[in-house]
């Protein structure tokens, strides 16, 4: 690992004032040093964020959340309110990653992970993530894991979050502290600024963050509709989404779906909100037909590559599932 010096931030505008050349940001450190034992991230100084006063949760008006930056995903998923009013974000905290992992690591660190694809991994190969303009083996090589939605010719790398999909379904925003001023932006959002973004020809970016910008809190708005996180994996125990669902559905009496919202995980170079689905859901009937025939409009366009085809499949299963279980249209298979 390449030396570096370790400072500690006493404030944002501190933090900011000590981020330039090769400084980064350090929260819990449980994928920042990894990518640097790999090689893959060489920094100069660490700025250590986490005692800046954004480690605790207030209460916002109407019942949502202000989620500090610096709240550790254990306490997250043990907040009494995170638990009774925002149970798939609790769920999919939990989904996520080892207790010790969970100890450590941030909110914060927790949405600006990077890909776990093995090209970005290894420093030996090409990846147009790690290295612009060297290529992305991965469309023609080890792609099983990869994306299947939103993917460019440059790069089919997925985000690993599971934290980032829950947070995608419930429609939070992160306010962020920059040389600019201070801002508040979705985390995901049609065509207008958001968080993160799709690869494009600039894969290298995982988010619209500047230089220098800090992620102070994440703003969840009042809950209003029962919700639930599902993840399939490769194994029981801690392993990344192949695909995931959070999902939030409310159905009036009449058995009307008033509103949903829907993000899936382990598909995309971001959390991938479902917003065709949500827009054939809503005002329909919520009856297990309605709930497959939106599925299947947010998959007409999936891309898989040739050994992922299946992820369309699973994702379509989960996504009928998990909504009909929510709506109480449960299927048996």
């Amino acid at each position: 690992m390449r030396p570096f010096t370790y400072e500690r931030a006493t404030g944002a505008q501190d933090a900011l004032a000590r981020h330039g050349g090769d400084a980064l940001y350090l929260g819990g450190g449980t994928n920042l040093v990894d990518l640097m034992r790999l090689g893959v991230v060489e920094a100069e100084r660490l700025v250590d964020v986490t005692r800046l006063p954004y480690g605790a949760i207030r209460e916002e008006p109407g019942g949502g959340l202000a989620i500090g930056a610096a709240v550790r995903n254990s306490d997250l998923a043990a907040h009494r309110a995170v638990r009774e009013r925002f149970p798939v974000l609790a769920q999919a905290v939990l989904a996520g990653a080892s207790g010790q992992i969970r100890n450590m690591a941030t909110v914060g660190g927790n949405l600006l992970q990077r890909t776990r694809c093995p090209y970005f991994q290894d420093i030996a190969k090409p990846c147009n993530k790690r290295s612009p303009g060297t290529g992305c083996p991965a469309r023609e090589g080890e792609h099983r894991n990869l994306a299947i939605l939103g993917h460019s010719p440059e790069c089919v790398a997925t985000h690993p979050s599971d934290m980032a999909v829950a947070l995608a379904a419930l429609g939070a925003r992160v306010r962020v502290t920059g040389r600019s001023g201070e801002r508040e932006i979705p985390l995901v959002g049609p065509g207008q600024e958001a968080l993160y973004r799709l690869p494009g020809a600039h894969p290298e970016r995982d988010t619209t963050l500047e230089p220098g910008d800090l992620i102070t809190e994440v703003v969840v708005p009042p809950p209003g509709m029962p919700s639930r996180y599902r993840k399939v994996r490769e194994r029981a125990s801690f392993a990344f989404a192949l695909v995931s669902v959070a999902a939030a559905v409310d159905v009036a009496a009449d058995g009307t779906v008033r509103d949903c919202r829907i993000a899936l995980g382990g598909v995309a170079h971001q959390p991938w909100r479902a917003w065709r689905a949500e827009e054939r859901l809503r005002g329909a009937e919520a009856t297990e037909e309605n709930v497959i025939r939106a599925a299947e409009a947010e998959l007409e366009n999936a891309e898989p590559l040739r050994d992922n085809a299946y992820k369309v499949r699973l994702a379509h299963n989960l996504i009928v599932r998990t909504l009909a279980e929510l709506a109480g249209t449960r299927r048996d298979a």
